[in-house]
Order: C-alpha cells, then structure tokens, then sequence
C-alpha cells in the first residue's frame, strides 16, 4: 500500500486528489439529503395526501430499506467496474427516480415504490466514494481524507433540514422533492466528467488471479462487529435528543432541532479530527478502541446529568453527539485497508450495512427501555454496547496503515 500510495502522488497530484476527494464528498452529501431529508416531509406528505402518520412513515422508510439490500452490491460492482462509473451511474439514476416523483399524480404504492428504487441507487455512493479515497490518498492522510468524507452525513441531513421544509411549505412535498433530485443529479454528471478511478496495482502487474478472500480470517468480522455496535451509542443520542429536550426539559421542537443541527457541526469536526488522529498514530483501531471507552463513559454521563442536573445533561449530550460519531469513519477506512484494494467495496459495503442495520434496530429498541420518561436506563443501557465493542475491536490483528505489523 505504501507503494501504491507513492505512484499515486505522482501520477496525480496534491491538487486533483482532493479534487477527487470533494467529488466523494459532494455525491455522499447528495445522497444523504435523500435519505435523510425525506423524514422532513412528513407534515407536508400527511396534509396534502392525508396520511397516518403510519402510512407516511412507511414511505419515508423505503429508501433506507432499498439501501440496505444492494450496498453489498453496489460495493462489489465498483470492485469490478470502477468508482466513477459506479457513481455516476447510481446517482443519476436515483436523481431521475425522483424527479419522476415531483412530477404528476401518484399513488402511496407507487410512491413507496420509486423511493425504494431510488434509496437502491443512491447506495452506489457509499461503498464507491470511500474506495476513491482509499485509492488516490497514501496511507499517511487517509484516516484525515476519510474523515472529511465521512462530513457528508450531517452536511445532507443539513441542506435537507434548511432546504426541504420551506419548498413543501410553499409548493408542496412533491415539488420540494427536486431538490435531491437536481443536486443528485448534477453532482452525477460532475461525477461522470471529472472523477478518475484510482490505479489498480494488481491489474498493472499483470496478474490475473483473484486475491483471497479477506474474510477468511476474522478481523474483517471483528471491525464490522465493533462498528455496527458503535453505531447504538450514536443514534441513541442523535434519535432521542429532540424528543427527551421537548418533553422532560420542555423546549419548543424548533429550539431542539437547532441544537440537534449545531452539535451535528460539532460531529461532524469531530470525525475529521479522529481521521486525523489515526494518521498520526499509524493505527486505525487503537484509537476506535479508546473512543468505544469514551463513548461509554460519557453515555453513562448522560443517566447521571438526566438523575441530576440539566446543566449536566446538555453538556453530556454534547459530548455525546461527538464522540458517538468520531469512531464512524475509522471502522470504514480500516474495513478497506483490511480489506484491501480489490475487495475494498465489498467490505466497505458490508461494514454499511451492518450499521444501518443497527442503526434501524436502535429507536424502537431504546424506545422499548424508555416507555413513559426511563431515559436514565435507556442511556445506560447503551452504554452497555460500546464497553462490548472494546472487547471485539481486533486490534492484535491491525498492520499499520504503512503496511507495519
């Protein structure tokens, strides 16, 4: 890897890989203000469809749904095909999808329908972008490259928190759907035009034969493991934080939802500077170890602020919403490094996958424990999740990002 990273520097540039790099973040951050910004037009969707709140929470789910079940594909043909085509290709699609969906009549099932196929695009995104990273940046800078792309989670959730819910206002669900559709779409053809897949050193070589399988061996396991478990923490605080602020400390929704959006700011630096931090060190899962120590440790911070006072539990919470987060991009760059190269996207799709899957299991479980006001024991038992991560992060198994044992 340390060779390929040096031919990478010269064959490119300092100048064009981070141009690569914003490419990956501008596509991620598209498709994330799909996937997350359609939860924000339920109100909208309610009044002008006159959906139960059931019925408009089953389509605003379907994306995600979609997501889940082709990531592992998408990373595989972007293993074969190459990053830009697999981008180009799966956001213009999902772009098209919804364009057809601000247009027209259409019915809840058909709805349902297009947003399935196009959360089923826009996955291409995930596993595709990060193995760009992987390829053009040398092992010194990657933990900080997978960090600024790892931004585009709260920077969708906040071009769709700013931008959706005024055009559903003024012009309907519908019409405010062309917003992702247009970025998705733009950002596609910018995509198509600009990005460049990274070299293939095994194609180079002139070798023929498939490297093995890294999940042979368990380490691969491990890493997803730790992460899906690292993710309970983190949508823990971010699923629950409006809704405890609103009714056990009695802020207005929209004084949530501005603290919500800030500490996601805080989370967002918070993963660059972990990304930064594994540079340094020369490990990728040392630090993810001692962050699952933090993330439990401040979880159970929050019960003690939320049994106590309430300056304690905004702080906690704070807290919370960064660190639960910082972990996120170091259990991605190391899947890939693991994993290496020609398996890159398929482990970095299986990596997302486990985590969205946990990620989906954590509100109605957490929601379970809280019932009428248990927030206390809610938070302690998600703090439970991380001191197991410690356990399973495998980092007896870790090389060096430079290839060092």
């Amino acid at each position: 890897m340390a060779k390929m990273a040096q031919v990478v520097d010269v064959r490119i540039g300092g100048k064009r890989r981070w141009l690569i790099l914003a490419l990956g973040l501008a596509a991620q951050t598209a498709s994330c203000s799909f996937l997350y910004g359609i939860p924000f037009l339920v109100p909208s969707m309610q009044r002008a469809e006159g959906l139960s709140l059931a019925e408009a929470g089953t389509v605003v789910a379907a994306p995600s749904l979609g997501l889940l079940f082709t990531l592992i594909l998408w990373g595989a043909a972007a293993d074969r095909y190459g990053e830009r085509l697999v981008m180009a290709i799966g956001l213009g699609v999902s772009g098209l999808l919804l364009v057809y969906a601000a247009v027209g009549d259409h019915s809840l099932v058909t709805l349902f329908g297009v947003f399935l196929l196009a959360g089923a695009s826009t996955a291409s995104v995930n596993a595709a972008s990060g193995r760009a990273v992987l390829g053009w940046f040398g092992p010194a800078e990657r933990g900080l490259a997978m960090g600024i792309r790892q931004m585009a989670q709260p920077l969708g959730v906040g071009v769709a928190a700013f931008g959706l819910p005024p055009l559903a206002d003024r012009w309907g669900f519908q019409v405010s759907l062309m917003l992702p559709a247009l970025t998705a779409v733009g950002v596609a053809l910018l995509v198509a035009w600009l990005l460049v897949d990274p070299p293939r050193p095994e194609a180079e070589a002139g070798k023929t034969e498939k490297p093995p399988s890294p999940y042979r061996k368990s380490a691969l396991w491990r890493v997803h493991g730790a992460s899906a478990l690292l993710v309970v923490p983190q949508f823990a605080v971010s699923a629950f934080t409006p809704v405890y602020l609103v009714t056990v400390h009695g802020w207005t929704a929209a004084s949530a939802g501005w603290f919500v959006g800030a500490v996601q700011i805080l989370g967002a630096l918070g993963r660059i500077a972990s990304g930064y931090w594994s540079d340094r060190a020369g490990s990728r899962l040392r630090p993810m170890r001692q962050l699952a120590v933090a993330s439990a440790a401040v979880m159970l911070l929050v019960a003690l602020g939320d049994a106590t006072w309430p300056w304690l539990v905004l702080l906690a919470l704070v807290l919370a919403a960064v660190i639960t987060v910082s972990d996120n991009g170091l259990g991605f760059t190391a899947s890939a490094e693991m994993a290496g190269l020609a398996w890159a996207g398929r482990a970095m799709g299986t990596q997302n996958t486990g985590q969205n899957i946990a990620a989906a299991l954590t509100p109605p479980m957490l929601g379970l424990v809280i019932g009428d006001s248990r927030y206390a024991l809610a938070f302690c038992v998600a703090a439970v999740f991380p001191v197991l991560a410690v356990a399973v992060v495998p980092v007896r198994h870790e090389k060096s990002p430079s290839g060092r044992t």
